[in-house]
C-alpha cells in the first residue's frame, strides 16, 4: 500500500483501519464462521487494492467491501456444499468459543448457523450490521420484499431455536421497538465481535 513519510495516508488503509474489526463482526453472524469471516473480508480488501482507482473513488467503500465480502463467503459456501455432497461429509462441527465473545453472541450465532442461508444473511446483516432493509437488499442482489420475508421466517425461526436452547426471548430480534427499517436497539448482542 502507498504511503510515506509526508505524504497522505493511503485510502485503503485508512478504510481497513476504520472497519476491518467491524465488517469481520458482521461476516461472522453472516456466514456462522470466524475464520471464514475473516478471509472473506480480506479477500474483499485484496480487491479493493487489485481495484485502487474505482475503490477510491467509491462514495460508500465499507459497503463495497461488505457486498463483496458477502459474495466471497457465499460463493465458498457453495463450493464447500458441493464438495460435501460428492465427498458425502458430515457438515463441518461448530466453532469452538472464541476468547472475547460472549456466550449469547456464540448462542446466536449457533442459532443463525442453523437457519437456511437466505434468512442467515437477511437477519445477520439487518441486525448485526444495523442495516435498513434497502441496504440489505442492495447488499444480497434481491428485492426489499425478500429480504422483509426472510427477516420475518428467519426471526420466527430463531426465535424458536433460541427458546429452545434456554435464551432469553428478549435477547433476540423481533422485540417490541423495532421495525423492518432498521434496529432501534442492540437486540442481538451489538456490531463488535
Amino acid at each position: 500500500m502507498k504511503g510515506g513519510p509526508g505524504s497522505a495516508p493511503d485510502p485503503i488503509r485508512t478504510c481497513f483501519d476504520a472497519c476491518y474489526r467491524r465488517l469481520v463482526g458482521q461476516l461472522y453472524g453472516v456466514c456462522g464462521d470466524l475464520g471464514e469471516a475473516e478471509e472473506a473480508v480480506a479477500e474483499a480488501f485484496a480487491r479493493a487494492v487489485d481495484r485502487r482507482r474505482a475503490f477510491e473513488r467509491l462514495d460508500n467503500p465499507e459497503a463495497w467491501l461488505r457486498t463483496v465480502a458477502v459474495n466471497v463467503a457465499r460463493s465458498r459456501h457453495r463450493r464447500r456444499e458441493l464438495g460435501d455432497r460428492i465427498l458425502r461429509r458430515t457438515p463441518p462441527p461448530p466453532a469452538e468459543h472464541r476468547d472475547g465473545l460472549s456466550d449469547d453472541r456464540m448462542a446466536l450465532v449457533a442459532a443463525l448457523r442453523r437457519l437456511p442461508a437466505g434468512q442467515r444473511e437477511a437477519l445477520a446483516l439487518h441486525y448485526l450490521a444495523d442495516l435498513p432493509v434497502r441496504e440489505v437488499a442492495a447488499t444480497l442482489g434481491v428485492a426489499e420484499g425478500t429480504v422483509k420475508a426472510r427477516l420475518s421466517r428467519g426471526r420466527a425461526a430463531l426465535g424458536a431455536l433460541l427458546d429452545a436452547s434456554g435464551h432469553d426471548p428478549g435477547d433476540r430480534p423481533g422485540t417490541p421497538g423495532e421495525n423492518e427499517n432498521g434496529p432501534q436497539s442492540d437486540a442481538v448482542g451489538g456490531t463488535h465481535v
